[in-house]
């Protein structure tokens, strides 16, 4: 391969971040067992040294093989053909050959399973909707530069030869297309860093981390707690050289309208991180809209000054964002208590006493560190994400489980150290429209749009109320939360973000 193209290979003998077991074969249970605190399996150096020389499965170094081949057979980059085999000796997976780009698929891949954004907008001047909205579902929007065309449709062969299951084909060629057609609006909108090179650059290396860490030989383990890996102290993550943070924020930064996107409640803001750096603990009661909403709100706080203390939240995360094998990347790059919500817990009973456990165990975690002070957590108490209303198209804040929050005020009044509650409302549906419907599985149809996302930081609730009248902590907390989601709602509406 020229010289040039080397910075985007992967690196093989690159060290396997830590818990990174090879586990490909184990099923649901195996991997619940792995993270029981009373069946914890130790991985000695030894077989934790094999596991880092390991190789990429074929798939995946045929996927980053795709995405050179789309990013140098791009309209204005110069031309390669990689000299490789026709067919991969390791698991059978065809090998490709770079696609003519000037014979251009037209071949559609599925449409979106949910899409909130009615895309009827000149493609020159991309408008994004204000809100959530009432839309039938609809296709990607088709794009229009060739740039982007041929870049996608580049990468969409090249992983038609590489990716071995239909299953698998349709889901990743969906994303692509979905990620190609926000990118592509982003730059047309002005962002033009953002160009179709760029896109394939961060695309393609959302599929290599995808292939490495969630199918792979190294598939990553969560325990049930994680710290977020950065890259910076290599010897603390088993040899990890890659900020695996800058990797989530800068994949979704392309499809974020930042310059409609407000941030309120900046008094509260300061506030809050304040108060962290006091040796205080901060709960952010959040409603949850989209798997993005981690990198929604460090890009968002990034962009009024506060990247650093946004890197620090730690988020209370359910099982998808810890198994699902294209959310494991972005997961690995945040500090994460790991537990099983209400709504999934149930979902298999043999496995409910583990993932009871499992939750204790997250919990003592969390006392720990509210213990230690200085805690920044976010919590989304509805227990999953907001859902579309299918009769009026609105999305509603899911309601608040006053369990969870009944939960984490007696972890501040065990803690013995000051802890604040601030009700958050975020506004990114749209971003990446979830189903409609709650679904127990991993897997699902990855939607993502170019669009405006908000956040409100609302005034901090008093910690007070008895047992009989806790219930009105949560009303106030739900209540506040609908009243800076709708003000983020008429923001984007009125065009007016200035902060």
């Amino acid at each position: 391969l020229p010289r040039s193209f080397s910075r985007f290979l992967p690196d093989a003998r690159r060290a396997t971040p830590r818990h990174a077991t090879p586990r490909s074969s184990r099923s649901e249970g195996e991997r619940l067992k792995l993270n029981d605190p009373r069946e914890k399996v130790q991985v000695d150096r030894t077989q934790r040294s094999k596991t880092r020389r390991m190789k990429l499965p074929a798939a995946a170094s045929a996927l980053s093989l795709a995405f050179l081949a789309a990013a140098s057979s791009a309209p204005g980059a110069a031309a390669f053909v990689p000299s490789v085999p026709s067919q991969a000796s390791a698991r059978g997976s065809t090998f490709f050959v770079p696609p003519s780009m000037s014979s251009v698929s037209t071949s559609s891949s599925s449409s979106a399973t949910t899409d909130e954004e009615g895309d009827s907008s000149d493609a020159a001047a991309p408008a994004a909707p204000a809100s959530p909205s009432a839309s039938s579902t609809s296709e990607t929007p088709s794009l229009s530069t060739p740039e982007f065309v041929a870049a996608r449709d580049g990468l969409i062969e090249s992983l038609r030869a590489a990716v071995e299951t239909k299953s698998m084909e349709s889901m990743l060629t969906h994303f692509t297309s979905e990620y190609f057609a926000a990118a592509e609006r982003s730059y047309l909108a002005g962002n033009t860093q953002y160009d179709a090179m760029d896109t394939v650059k961060r695309f393609g290396k959302a599929l290599e981390l995808g292939m490495k860490h969630g199918l792979g030989p190294d598939t990553f383990t969560f325990g049930v707690r994680h710290t977020a890996l950065r890259g910076r102290e290599p010897d603390e993550e088993d040899g990890n050289e890659y900020d695996f943070y800058a990797f989530g924020c800068d994949f979704f930064r392309p499809a974020m309208d930042m310059g409609r996107s407000p941030v309120l409640g900046m008094e509260n803001i300061q506030k809050a991180f304040e108060q962290i750096k006091k040796g205080e603990n901060v709960v952010f009661f959040a409603n949850h809209q989209s798997e993005a909403d981690p990198q929604v709100f460090s890009n968002l706080l990034e962009s009024v000054g506060f990247g650093e203390e946004a890197a620090d939240v730690t988020y209370v995360a359910g099982h998808k964002v810890t198994t699902d094998a294209l959310a494991i990347p972005f997961s690995m790059g945040r500090n994460l208590l790991c537990i099983h919500s209400k709504k999934h817990i149930d979902s298999d009973p043999d496995l409910k006493p583990i993932k009871q456990r499992q939750n204790l165990s997250a919990m003592s975690a969390m006392l720990d560190m509210m213990r230690r002070g200085g805690a920044a957590l976010w919590v989304a108490p509805s227990g999953g994400r907001d859902r579309r209303d299918l009769e009026t198209g609105k999305v509603p804040i899911a309601p608040f489980d006053q369990k969870v929050i009944d939960m984490f005020r007696l972890m501040g009044n065990k803690s013995k150290v000051p802890t604040h509650y601030y009700p958050l409302a975020m506004v990114s549906y749209d971003l990446c429209p979830p189903p409609d419907f709650v679904e127990a599985g991993v897997g699902e149809d990855r939607n993502i749009r170019f669009v405006p996302i908000g956040i409100n930081v609302m005034d901090e609730l008093e910690n007070e109320g008895g047992v009989e009248t806790r219930h009105l902590f949560t009303e106030l907390a739900q209540e506040r939360t609908e009243q800076g989601y709708n003000e983020l709602l008429a923001k984007i509406e009125g065009g007016d973000v200035e902060q």
